[in-house]
Protein backbone atom coordinates (compact mmCIF):
# COMPACT_ATOMS: atom_id res chain seq x y z
CA UNK A 1 0.00 0.00 0.00
CA UNK A 2 1.45 3.45 -0.90
CA UNK A 3 2.49 5.94 1.51
CA UNK A 4 0.19 9.11 1.86
CA UNK A 5 1.84 12.97 1.59
CA UNK A 6 0.34 13.87 4.85
CA UNK A 7 -1.91 16.03 5.39
CA UNK A 8 -1.59 18.50 7.94
CA UNK A 9 -5.07 19.08 10.66
CA UNK A 10 -5.05 22.82 10.31
CA UNK A 11 -5.31 23.14 6.04
CA UNK A 12 -8.44 21.41 6.29
CA UNK A 13 -9.36 24.55 8.04
CA UNK A 14 -7.75 27.00 6.26
CA UNK A 15 -8.88 25.33 3.14
CA UNK A 16 -12.25 25.26 4.44
CA UNK A 17 -12.27 28.96 4.99
CA UNK A 18 -10.77 29.83 1.83
CA UNK A 19 -8.53 28.32 -0.37
CA UNK A 20 -6.13 30.96 -1.37
CA UNK A 21 -5.28 31.06 2.31
CA UNK A 22 -4.47 27.39 2.68
CA UNK A 23 -1.56 27.95 -0.46
CA UNK A 24 -0.75 31.01 0.98
CA UNK A 25 0.08 29.45 4.36
CA UNK A 26 0.90 25.52 2.99
CA UNK A 27 2.60 26.19 0.30
CA UNK A 28 4.20 29.55 -0.23
CA UNK A 29 5.09 29.53 3.79
CA UNK A 30 3.66 32.89 4.62
CA UNK A 31 2.03 33.99 7.55
CA UNK A 32 0.85 37.57 9.38
CA UNK A 33 -0.80 38.30 12.65
CA UNK A 34 -3.86 40.32 13.28
CA UNK A 35 -6.02 41.37 16.35
CA UNK A 36 -8.29 38.01 15.59
CA UNK A 37 -5.04 35.19 15.41
CA UNK A 38 -3.41 37.14 18.43
CA UNK A 39 -6.28 36.33 20.03
CA UNK A 40 -6.31 32.85 19.36
CA UNK A 41 -2.52 32.63 20.17
CA UNK A 42 -3.27 33.71 23.49
CA UNK A 43 -6.08 31.34 23.84
CA UNK A 44 -4.16 28.49 22.44
CA UNK A 45 -1.29 29.21 24.89
CA UNK A 46 -3.47 27.84 27.77
CA UNK A 47 -3.57 24.48 25.48
CA UNK A 48 -0.33 24.35 23.86
CA UNK A 49 1.90 22.90 26.45
CA UNK A 50 2.17 18.86 26.62
CA UNK A 51 0.15 17.49 29.30
CA UNK A 52 -1.73 15.64 31.46
CA UNK A 53 -4.12 15.15 34.63
CA UNK A 54 -6.87 13.30 35.82
CA UNK A 55 -9.93 14.27 37.00
CA UNK A 56 -12.28 12.07 38.70
CA UNK A 57 -12.06 9.19 36.23
CA UNK A 58 -11.30 11.45 33.12
CA UNK A 59 -7.86 11.51 31.93
CA UNK A 60 -7.24 15.12 29.76
CA UNK A 61 -4.19 15.37 27.41
CA UNK A 62 -3.26 18.49 25.92
CA UNK A 63 -1.21 19.52 22.80
CA UNK A 64 -1.74 15.42 22.55
CA UNK A 65 -0.03 13.92 18.62
CA UNK A 66 -2.15 12.88 16.20
CA UNK A 67 -2.55 11.11 12.70
CA UNK A 68 -4.49 8.76 10.61
CA UNK A 69 -2.90 6.68 8.33
CA UNK A 70 -5.87 5.43 6.65
CA UNK A 71 -6.88 9.75 5.43
CA UNK A 72 -2.84 10.72 5.53
CA UNK A 73 -3.85 12.72 8.09
CA UNK A 74 -1.08 14.18 10.75
CA UNK A 75 -1.71 16.98 13.46
CA UNK A 76 -2.32 18.34 17.40
CA UNK A 77 -5.62 18.31 19.54
CA UNK A 78 -5.90 21.09 21.88
CA UNK A 79 -7.51 19.13 24.69
CA UNK A 80 -8.72 15.16 24.57
CA UNK A 81 -10.40 13.91 27.83
CA UNK A 82 -10.35 10.29 27.67
CA UNK A 83 -13.64 7.94 29.93
CA UNK A 84 -12.29 5.56 31.85
CA UNK A 85 -12.96 2.92 29.02
CA UNK A 86 -10.76 4.61 26.75
CA UNK A 87 -13.27 6.49 24.27
CA UNK A 88 -11.91 9.84 23.67
CA UNK A 89 -13.31 13.28 23.53
CA UNK A 90 -11.87 15.78 21.89
CA UNK A 91 -11.78 19.96 22.77
CA UNK A 92 -10.85 22.49 20.42
CA UNK A 93 -10.38 25.57 21.52
CA UNK A 94 -11.30 28.97 19.40
CA UNK A 95 -11.05 32.52 20.52
CA UNK A 96 -14.71 33.52 19.36
CA UNK A 97 -18.08 33.86 20.92
CA UNK A 98 -19.89 30.73 21.02
CA UNK A 99 -21.77 30.17 16.98
CA UNK A 100 -21.25 27.08 14.50
CA UNK A 101 -18.61 27.25 12.06
CA UNK A 102 -18.13 24.43 9.33
CA UNK A 103 -14.71 24.76 8.84
CA UNK A 104 -13.88 24.58 12.62
CA UNK A 105 -16.50 21.42 12.77
CA UNK A 106 -14.22 20.03 10.17
CA UNK A 107 -11.13 20.13 12.01
CA UNK A 108 -12.74 18.83 15.33
CA UNK A 109 -14.06 16.06 12.61
CA UNK A 110 -10.85 15.23 11.36
CA UNK A 111 -9.15 15.09 15.16
CA UNK A 112 -11.96 12.69 15.76
CA UNK A 113 -11.26 10.35 13.16
CA UNK A 114 -7.50 10.34 13.88
CA UNK A 115 -8.17 9.38 17.26
CA UNK A 116 -10.76 6.51 16.71
CA UNK A 117 -7.61 4.92 14.09
CA UNK A 118 -5.61 5.80 16.97
CA UNK A 119 -7.54 4.05 20.22
CA UNK A 120 -9.65 1.74 17.92
CA UNK A 121 -13.00 3.30 19.52
CA UNK A 122 -15.85 5.18 18.18
CA UNK A 123 -16.46 8.87 18.96
CA UNK A 124 -19.86 9.84 17.99
CA UNK A 125 -19.20 14.01 19.25
CA UNK A 126 -16.36 16.66 20.31
CA UNK A 127 -17.03 19.83 21.27
CA UNK A 128 -15.55 23.69 20.32
CA UNK A 129 -14.81 25.51 23.91
CA UNK A 130 -15.41 28.88 22.96
CA UNK A 131 -13.16 31.24 24.89
CA UNK A 132 -14.92 34.19 24.59
CA UNK A 133 -17.79 33.07 26.25
CA UNK A 134 -16.30 30.16 28.36
CA UNK A 135 -18.93 27.62 26.73
CA UNK A 136 -18.70 24.78 24.78
CA UNK A 137 -20.57 23.66 21.49
CA UNK A 138 -21.09 20.17 21.41
CA UNK A 139 -20.78 18.70 17.43
CA UNK A 140 -21.96 15.40 16.40
CA UNK A 141 -19.50 13.69 14.47
CA UNK A 142 -21.94 11.93 11.98
CA UNK A 143 -21.35 10.68 8.64
CA UNK A 144 -21.70 13.86 6.76
CA UNK A 145 -19.01 15.48 8.27
CA UNK A 146 -16.79 12.36 7.94
CA UNK A 147 -17.45 12.47 4.30
CA UNK A 148 -16.52 16.27 4.50
CA UNK A 149 -13.07 15.43 5.86
CA UNK A 150 -12.33 12.84 3.52
CA UNK A 151 -13.44 15.25 0.70
CA UNK A 152 -11.23 18.32 2.09
CA UNK A 153 -8.35 15.72 2.33
CA UNK A 154 -8.10 14.85 -1.03
CA UNK A 155 -8.82 18.27 -2.40
CA UNK A 156 -5.72 19.75 0.28
CA UNK A 157 -3.15 16.66 -0.77
CA UNK A 158 -4.34 17.87 -4.55
CA UNK A 159 -3.46 21.29 -3.76
CA UNK A 160 -0.24 21.12 -2.26
CA UNK A 161 0.62 18.86 -4.44
CA UNK A 162 -0.03 21.17 -7.35
CA UNK A 163 1.72 23.87 -5.65
CA UNK A 164 -0.75 26.24 -7.39
CA UNK A 165 -2.05 29.50 -5.96
CA UNK A 166 -5.87 30.12 -5.83
CA UNK A 167 -7.71 32.82 -7.16
CA UNK A 168 -9.18 35.03 -4.04
CA UNK A 169 -12.20 34.85 -3.02
CA UNK A 170 -12.93 38.78 -2.87
CA UNK A 171 -15.26 38.70 -0.42
CA UNK A 172 -16.44 39.30 3.44
CA UNK A 173 -14.05 36.63 4.52
CA UNK A 174 -11.56 38.40 3.05
CA UNK A 175 -11.77 41.32 6.54
CA UNK A 176 -10.99 39.36 8.85
CA UNK A 177 -7.93 37.42 7.52
CA UNK A 178 -4.50 38.07 8.82
CA UNK A 179 -3.50 37.58 4.92
CA UNK A 180 -5.02 39.94 3.00
CA UNK A 181 -2.32 42.38 2.69
CA UNK A 182 -0.19 39.31 1.41
CA UNK A 183 -3.33 38.27 -0.83
CA UNK A 184 -4.53 41.40 -2.64
CA UNK A 185 -8.03 39.78 -2.92
CA UNK A 186 -8.89 43.66 -4.93
CA UNK A 187 -6.03 43.96 -6.70
CA UNK A 188 -5.73 40.29 -7.91
CA UNK A 189 -9.62 40.51 -8.77
CA UNK A 190 -9.93 43.58 -10.26
CA UNK A 191 -6.20 42.19 -12.78
CA UNK A 192 -8.61 38.94 -13.51
CA UNK A 193 -11.67 41.19 -15.02
CA UNK A 194 -9.27 43.41 -17.05
CA UNK A 195 -7.94 40.43 -18.77
CA UNK A 196 -11.50 38.84 -19.24
CA UNK A 197 -12.40 42.36 -20.97
CA UNK A 198 -9.11 42.27 -22.83
CA UNK A 199 -9.77 38.90 -23.74
CA UNK A 200 -13.52 40.00 -24.79
CA UNK A 201 -12.40 42.92 -26.97
CA UNK A 202 -9.84 41.37 -28.90
CA UNK A 203 -11.90 38.00 -29.00
CA UNK A 204 -12.04 36.58 -32.87
CA UNK A 205 -15.49 36.92 -34.74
Amino acid sequence: MDTLDPVPISALQHWSYCPRQCALIHIEQVFADNAFTARGNAVHAHVDKPGAERVGTVRIERAMPLWCDRLGLVGKADLVEFEADGTAYPVEYKHGPRRQQHHDDLQLAAQALCLEEMTGKPIPAGAIFHFSTRRRREVAIDAALRDAVTLATDAVRSLLSSSHLPPPVNDARCRNCSLIALCQPKAVAAQARYRELLDQLFETP
